[in-house]
């Protein structure tokens, strides 16, 4: 990790794991929802860091989803608390049990309520115009209504929910934040020559809007991105059933959850626009002038914080290389 990150926000295991033994299974059911038996545990492909497993429990119609935090020992608690905070605005998985300091045979884990629904990402695939609208339009009301929640000042959220720390201490932090990523032999052996010396041009030619929007202290999740919205039809209409994975949400500027879900858009053939900002604005979203310039540019910093991550897996490199070069040549990204 680069700096400006807290500390334990360590890798642990390379990868999620795929099964857990039987016993511990029970014993997670006996925990939290006693008197149940554990009939089947089926792993979800979409966690990159963490282990999610769908739970089947006799005598429950609905199944569970057991959440495994492997990286990062506070951030079961992390999440809990931000969804207790923003569950009567903002739609997110039902806690039935935490344990924040795991078991000696176990991570921290929590036991989550299913939500039926699929991913922003596979409605897109689907490629229904009129539903994808729709949920376009609710992302944008979602993201507004995340963002209502503020802090005293920005930095990185820890449990509480509380500001723990800075992003980065001192002014710029954005743009030194990138170069600190860019220096990184790891992002230099991925990203062609050029790139590194290009990406820190852009970023400091923006440095005086970007430190105004460092200035900011809404709730960001950090990784509002199409994989992580459920959405399903309710009244007629496609909604935002749940806004999932909130490791990493920080105190700071909407518009980088704004930039986080536009990041595939393509202005040339939009999809999502201009249903979502249209929405997000509505909904008591801000967009400042020259907002999908500086929106892109905030995601730079997750983007080449990612590229600076040694166990990135190495199909996602080419991709991400890709929405950086877009970027910084101000052009809709060739995925």
């Amino acid at each position: 990790m680069v700096a400006g990150a807290p500390a334990q926000a360590r890798w642990i295991r390379a990868e999620p794991r795929h099964s857990l033994p039987t016993e511990i299974l029970q014993r997670i059911a006996d925990a939290a929802v006693g008197g149940h038996r554990v009939l089947s545990a089926e792993p979800l492909g979409d966690g990159l860091r963490n282990s999610n497993f769908k739970l089947r429990l006799d005598s429950l119609s609905a199944p569970l989803v057991l959440r495994i935090y492997e990286h990062d020992a506070s951030l079961c608690q992390k999440e809990v608390d931000l969804w207790r905070l923003v569950g009567g605005a903002v739609p997110v998985p039902e806690v039935i049990h935490s344990e924040p300091r795991g078991w000696d045979d176990l991570p921290p884990f929590a036991l989550l309520g299913w939500i039926d629904g699929i991913s922003f990402r596979d409605l897109k695939r689907a490629g229904d115009t009129e539903a994808i609208a729709q949920a376009a339009r609710a992302a944008g009301e979602t993201l507004a209504a995340v963002g209502q929640f503020t802090f005293a000042k920005p930095g990185w959220i820890g449990p509480g929910p509380a500001v723990t720390a800075p992003l980065l201490e001192g002014g710029n932090a954005m743009p030194r934040f990138v170069d600190l990523c860019l220096e990184t032999d790891v992002l230099r052996r991925r990203m062609p020559a050029d790139l590194p010396e290009r990406t820190h041009a852009l970023m400091w030619s923006l440095a005086e809007p970007l430190q105004a929007l460092e200035r900011e202290t809404s709730l960001v999740h950090g990784d509002f991105n199409r994989r992580n919205l459920l959405v399903a039809r309710a009244g007629g209409r496609c909604r935002v059933a749940a806004v999932l994975d909130w490791e990493f949400a920080v105190c700071g500027s909407p518009l980088a959850d704004v930039g986080s879900f536009l990041a595939y858009e393509r202005m040339a053939r939009p999809i999502a626009e201009p249903h979502f900002t249209a929405g997000f604005a509505e909904a008591g979203g801000r967009l400042p002038d020259d907002w999908r310039r500086l929106a892109r540019v905030c995601g730079l910093a997750g983007l080449c914080e990612s590229l600076s991550r040694e166990q990135l897996p190495a199909a996602f490199v080419p991709e991400l290389v890709e929405l950086v070069r877009a970027t910084v040549e101000d052009r809709d990204p060739r995925l």
